[in-house]
C-alpha cells in the first residue's frame, strides 16, 4: 500500500510540474479565465486539482490540437491570422525585394560615376591622356581623402 501512495504522490508531482511549465511558458493570449500569477499560485497550493484545472480551464487549445467540442472547422484565408512577425510575411519579403532593387541599382551607378570622375580626374592630374596607356592607381600619401566627392549612401 506504501508503494501505491508513493506512486500516486510522484504522479501528482510530474502533473504539477508539467501544469508550472506549461502556465510560465504559455503565451499572454493562451491563458483563460485568471492571470497567470494565480494559476500558479493555485498549482502550487493545490498541485492534483490545480494541475487538473489548469489543463482543462486554463489554457486555450493549441491550433494543431484537436478540441473536443466538435468538429474541426476549416477557416478561410482571409480569416487565418497574419504572420505575427514581418520575416515570416511572404508579401513583406516580396515588397522589400521591389523596393531595394532601384535603389540599389541607383546607389551603384552613382558610385560609378563617381569612380569613373575620380579617375579622370586623376589621369589629368598626371598628364596621362584618358585612352592612353594607363598607371596603375595607388593612394596619395599626400593628400587624404575627399569627403565632399563621395556619393551619400
Amino acid at each position: 500500500m506504501a508503494r501505491l501512495y508513493a506512486l500516486l504522490f510522484l504522479v501528482q508531482i510530474v502533473l504539477a510540474v508539467c501544469a508550472l511549465i506549461s502556465c510560465l511558458s504559455a503565451e499572454e493570449g493562451e491563458i483563460r479565465a485568471l492571470p497567470r500569477i494565480a494559476w500558479v499560485l493555485i498549482i502550487l497550493f493545490f498541485p492534483l486539482i490545480g494541475s487538473i484545472a489548469w489543463f482543462v480551464a486554463g489554457r486555450e487549445p493549441a491550433p494543431g490540437r484537436p478540441t473536443t467540442s466538435g468538429p474541426k472547422r476549416w477557416t478561410p484565408a482571409r480569416e487565418r491570422p497574419r504572420p505575427v512577425a514581418p520575416d515570416d510575411d511572404p508579401e513583406f519579403l516580396g515588397s522589400l525585394a521591389d523596393r531595394s532593387r532601384p535603389d540599389d541599382q541607383e546607389l551603384f551607378r552613382r558610385w560609378e560615376e563617381d569612380l569613373r570622375r575620380r579617375e579622370d580626374d586623376l589621369r589629368s592630374r598626371e598628364g596621362t591622356p584618358p585612352d592612353g596607356p594607363q598607371p596603375p592607381l595607388r593612394p596619395r600619401d599626400s593628400e587624404p581623402p575627399r569627403e565632399e566627392d563621395r556619393p551619400e549612401v
